[in-house]
């Protein structure tokens, strides 16, 4: 999917169905004249559901149709007939999208598991009719219901991509060359700044023909938690992700201080963020000689001795192998 088509922010107009009016009719047929009040109940009006759908992995289906109405009930008619039901509308949506209202910015409901349904708005109930008002005083009711006018509602749908490993790192870190060298993706690869705008995945082929997802996050940049170079807009796909790939160039002036920076970010933004796992690579390895190599090995020792580290270059395909043995090593190690 190019990124032209990644879409991970909209805003819908929804309208419920209205309900259909109760009917007013007298019982007449052959022989019975005056036969008493039959008049049926009118149907609901069509419910807006939003539903998730596994196969998609974009927003890119609202590019083009924002206005969703469902449909109104049927009227009711005699024989205590009852109206149809309105048509009901589903809104299929990607797995890690976030409903909320556009007015309030409430959070109505997260799509995350595989055949979840929410209903957004309620359509309108059906009239009665007029034989629900025959009583002892009044066997011949001349009146019923009308049915009750349908809902409207602005919702924006965020997408949080869904993946078991997010790639987290400053621009120009080289995430990108590393889910291309991993995976059959093919994100945009330049020598400048957020070259990457929009998040990408892949699928990281293991041993035993197992595999994990990769999302390439687009950079970080300090202030990103209040807003800078569209933090919040990159920091949510962060999220759901399981394990954190914190990536940090080789040509780095202070490793740890980066590191630190970006644990800043992730806190300030949403403090959660800390309970994951990390997994922190020195990237551009193909940069440095052996000395260099030997002296940033004892460097990361020290200052990343408690959280799983390694040392890769995506160009000449060092270290990779390790690199998936320790990501696949968290995501299968159970937590308590």
């Amino acid at each position: 999917m190019t990124e032209a088509n990644f879409v991970d922010y909209v805003k819908l107009n929804l309208k419920s169905g209205k309900g259909g009016k109760g009917s007013v009719h007298l019982h007449r047929e052959k022989y019975i004249t005056k036969g008493g009040p039959d008049g049926g109940d009118g149907g609901r009006g069509g419910h807006i559901i939003v539903r998730a759908n596994p196969n998609l992995w974009t927003l890119y289906s609202f590019k083009f149709t924002r206005h969703y109405a469902a449909g109104h009930g049927g009227d009711g008619s005699k024989n205590r007939s009852s109206g149809a039901q309105g048509e009901d509308v589903y809104i299929d949506v990607p797995l890690g999208t976030v409903v909320k209202s556009s007015e309030t910015e409430t959070v109505l409901c997260e799509i995350v598991e595989k055949d979840q349904e929410f209903v957004l708005l309620e359509g309108g109930k059906g009239g009665l009719g007029n034989w629900n008002f025959k009583s002892s005083t009044n066997q011949t009711p001349r009146y019923a219901q009308p049915g009750i006018s349908g809902q409207e509602l602005q919702i924006t749908l965020e997408l949080k991509v869904l993946a078991d490993v997010g790639l987290v790192g400053f621009p120009n870190a080289g995430k990108s060359t590393l889910l291309a060298s991993l995976t059959a993706a093919k994100p945009k690869i330049a020598d400048y700044e957020f070259t990457t705008l929009k998040p990408n995945l892949g699928i990281v082929p293991y041993r035993d023909f197992q595999s994990f997802v990769m999302a390439d996050i687009p950079g970080i940049i300090e202030g990103a938690a209040e807003g800078k170079g569209l933090g919040h807009y990159f920091l949510r796909h962060i999220e759901r992700n399981s394990v954190l790939l914190f990536m940090i160039p080789a040509d780095t002036p202070d490793v740890k201080k980066a590191f630190d920076i970006l644990m800043a970010e992730l806190k300030n933004y949403n403090p959660e963020m800390m309970d994951k796992d990390y997994v922190v690579a020195l990237s551009k390895c193909d940069l440095l000689d052996d000395e260099l190599k030997a002296e940033y090995a004892e460097e990361m020792n020290k200052n990343f001795g408690k959280i799983p580290h390694c040392m890769i270059s995506a160009v000449d395909q060092s270290g990779l192998l390790n690199l998936k043995d320790i990501i696949w090593k968290i995501l299968n190690t159970p937590h308590e």
